[in-house]
């Protein structure tokens, strides 16, 4: 890769692309490409939205590997014995953490109350009260940003640890991400400014009044820490060959497991990611405002960017396919690489 192509892709971006403000890109282990705009520096970070909840499945590949989850089939009223149960409600003691995690869950409501929810004292109860339902389990794809909560709360009530702090130790610390502390919006206002704000933000996990990080959305990180984390996936849970997520679950959290239709480009989905073509290996943690980890395996490719608030960026995959990894896949054999 010359000079010249960063700086024309770098141009490119800068007119076709306006919202991105990090990209980080890695070719077998090696960062090959980093870029910047907007006066963004490698450690800014920018809430990735969406993103979250690919992290959040690598938690519960993590929770399971310590024992602390049984599996994917547990019974998710397995973790809160003390729910005070609807009576008649019989379709929410068959959910599971699969169902949770593959977007399959039964839902009460039409559209997510965002507002019932989100001021609630416990998010986590306020979840479980929208799952269950007449129609019972029918397996249909019904994306979901707060009915997953209940898996962070699930990952906080056996741990024995606010959320933050659980992914701090066994999953940020060890690949050598800066710690992040939680942060709880005290007004609706300050909710909509998170999530509106284009400015750099630092390490946090937007949380509820509980301590519990936010499942479906939530995470501020850097493109240089997204990356590291689809290298540990792209290494099949390893990192500097020590086993930090086991090989099994992100082989099984990353398989599709169900086409979600043209209202989601076709895409086919595993738990809590996306797989943009179902006839090939790459697979990709997805936001709101183009905010993307890819991951392909086929070329040892991995590629992050983050994005300011911009809603309805559907092509970031695309972009990533067509303009990203044909600039790195000349420099598999260079000896060169770059600092982020």
């Amino acid at each position: 890769m010359t000079m010249n192509d960063q700086e024309i892709l770098h141009s490119h971006i800068a007119e076709h692309q306006p919202n991105i403000c990090g990209i980080v890109a890695m070719k077998n282990g090696r960062t090959l490409y980093s870029d910047y705009w907007h006066g963004f520096a490698p450690a800014d970070t920018l809430h990735v939205m969406s993103v979250t909840k690919s992290v959040v499945s690598l938690l519960v590949g993590l929770a399971i590997d310590h024992g602390l989850i049984s599996g994917v089939e547990q019974p998710v009223l397995d973790f809160f014995p003390e729910y005070n149960l609807k009576r008649g409600e019989k379709t929410l003691r068959q959910v599971t953490l699969r169902h949770l995690l593959t977007m399959t869950a039964p839902y009460k409501y039409r559209s997510e109350p965002w507002t019932k929810v989100c001021t609630s004292d416990d998010w986590t109860i306020a979840a479980l009260d929208l799952l269950g339902g007449k129609s019972g389990i029918t397996g249909e794809f019904r994306y979901s940003t707060l009915g997953i909560h209940i898996l962070t709360g699930i990952i906080t009530k056996t741990s024995g640890m606010k959320t933050v702090d659980f992914a701090n130790q066994y999953l940020f610390a060890p690949l050598g991400i800066a710690p992040y502390c939680g942060y709880t919006a005290l007004t609706a206002a300050e909710h909509k400014a998170f999530i509106l704000s284009k400015e750099p933000k630092t390490n946090i996990w937007f949380s509820d009044p509980q301590g519990v990080g936010t499942a479906g959305y939530g995470l501020c990180m850097s493109a240089r820490d997204m990356a590291k984390l689809g290298q540990l996936c792209l290494d099949g849970g390893a990192c500097d060959g020590k086993s930090l997520v086991s090989a099994e679950w992100i082989a099984e959290s990353t398989q599709p497991r169900l086409s979600c239709g043209e209202g989601f480009a076709n895409m086919g989905y595993g738990y809590l990611w996306w797989t943009p073509e179902m006839d090939k290996r790459a697979y990709a943690a997805l936001g709101n405002s183009g905010n993307a980890i890819y991951i392909n395996p086929e070329n040892g490719t991995v590629v992050a960017v983050i994005g300011s608030f911009k809603p309805n960026i559907l092509d970031r995959v695309q972009f990533i396919q067509k303009y990203v990894e044909p600039l790195i896949a000349s420099c598999e054999y260079m000896n060169d690489s770059v600092p982020v």
